[in-house]
C-alpha cells in the first residue's frame, strides 16, 4: 500500500504503519485492537466517530 484512502482498512494501515496510530487516537478511535478495526473503513470509523475522513487521510498520507 503506498497510499492510503478513505476507503483503506484501518487493520490493514495498522499494520503496514504501525506509527499512524497516533492519529486514529486523536480521532477518539481508541479501540485500535477491536474487531471493527480490522474490517471498518476510515471512511465508516469517521462517520461513527464524527471525525473528517479526508483530514485523517491527509495526516496518515503525511506521515507515511
Amino acid at each position: 500500500m503506498d497510499k492510503v484512502t478513505k476507503s483503506s482498512i484501518i487493520g490493514d494501515v495498522l499494520d503496514m504503519y504501525p506509527q499512524t496510530a497516533q492519529f486514529f487516537l486523536e480521532m477518539g478511535m481508541h479501540c485500535l485492537g477491536c474487531p471493527a478495526a480490522r474490517g471498518e473503513t476510515i471512511e465508516e470509523a469517521c462517520q461513527v466517530h464524527g471525525a473528517n475522513a479526508d483530514e485523517l487521510v491527509e495526516k496518515i498520507n503525511s506521515a507515511i
